[in-house]
């Protein structure tokens, strides 16, 4: 497998998609909006993806609940942004916390139903005045303490209904002004607050890096591309040992070509090179600049198979869906 989790072209394994995940094969590939039609359509595309990838690999989600959902009704349910789940802990801990878990376990539940292994979420960035409103309401609030927690609840919801969750966005993105999705975020360096909803979940099996340049760590290169960074505020002051993916490489905080983003996010530490676009074209140029899965990815890759297996429980779906519009009702 090539270190790589890419995007596919649309909502069938086409001939030319098919044929270049088998001469390219990558660690995963991620669906967007563009994949999803409907839920027998959904389930289609992703056995067929299972057929083709090596068994190791994983199929991955964007499915935070709220306004990031690939998967959208009327086809699939809703379930609440964690700013919601938040403003329920503020009024009630207990109703909070057990939110954050049922949404974790909802999406969980609908998400393995499909066929999917790894769910992007939870968001465990702060929710900090004056800051670009990319993250907003896709934070569980500005208090570190309840984010962890809430953060914690969320994930082991997602493992409940046997999904791995991915900590995003390493080392903290809630402080940005800019949208790293449209140009390049700058801060002087990641804050102890800040830092402390990922050290609390560091332990978690997957985790994704921010597009932020923090200056006073390194003034040339993004966290996802500075071995500074990862190295020392991600690997060292986190404490995180799971598997570390970019957030998409083809961001437009990020510049130069797209298999040189990826070398340089392999570079810098990161285990796989998240390339969203589905551009098969693309995607062949990518893997074929990357390297194979190395031992120490594919171990934490592993454990992570590992993590969900001990934490995966028969739940009924209807039933959580009840509880959980009840408590936010």
């Amino acid at each position: 497998m090539h270190a790589a989790i890419v995007g596919i072209p649309g909502p069938i394994l086409d001939a030319e998609t098919r044929a270049t995940l088998r001469a390219y094969p990558p660690a995963g590939v991620i669906l967007f909006g563009r994949n999803v039609q409907n839920h027998a359509q959904l389930k289609q595309l992703l056995a067929d993806l299972r057929s083709v990838l090596p068994p190791e690999a994983v199929l991955m989600v964007d499915q935070e609940g709220g306004r990031v959902a690939r998967l959208k009704p009327p086809a699939f349910p809703a379930f609440p942004a964690a700013g919601r789940i938040g403003a329920l802990y503020a009024r009630n801990s207990d109703a909070g916390r057990r939110a954050a878990h049922l949404a974790g376990a909802g999406i969980g539940l609908m998400c393995r139903d499909l066929g999917f292994d790894v769910v992007c979420a939870p968001v465990l960035d702060l929710l900090e005045p004056g800051a670009d409103a990319v993250i907003g309401d896709r934070s569980f609030g500005a208090d570190p303490a309840i984010v962890a927690q809430l953060g914690r609840d969320f994930a082991e919801g997602l493992g409940a209904g046997g999904i791995q969750p991915v900590i995003k966005h390493m080392p903290g993105h809630g402080r940005a002004r800019v949208d790293s999705h449209l140009a390049m975020p700058e801060l002087d360096a990641p804050e102890p607050r800040e830092l402390e909803p990922f050290q609390a979940n560091a332990d978690l099996p997957w985790g994704m890096t921010a597009h932020i340049l923090y200056r006073h760590l390194d003034a040339a290169r993004p966290a996802t591309l500075s071995p500074l960074v990862l190295a020392d505020a991600v690997r060292g002051q986190i404490g995180f040992d799971g598997v570390l993916i970019s957030d998409d490489l083809a961001m437009q905080a990020l510049s130069g070509p797209p298999g040189l983003r990826a070398q340089l996010a392999l570079a810098a530490g990161c285990d796989l090179a998240l390339f969203c676009p589905g551009s098969n074209r693309d995607n062949r140029v990518v893997m074929g600049l990357l390297p194979h899965v190395s031992d120490v990815t594919t171990a934490r890759m592993a454990r992570g198979r590992d993590w969900v297996q001990i934490r995966r429980m028969d739940m009924d779906a209807a039933a959580v869906h009840a509880e959980l519009e009840a408590l936010l009702a």
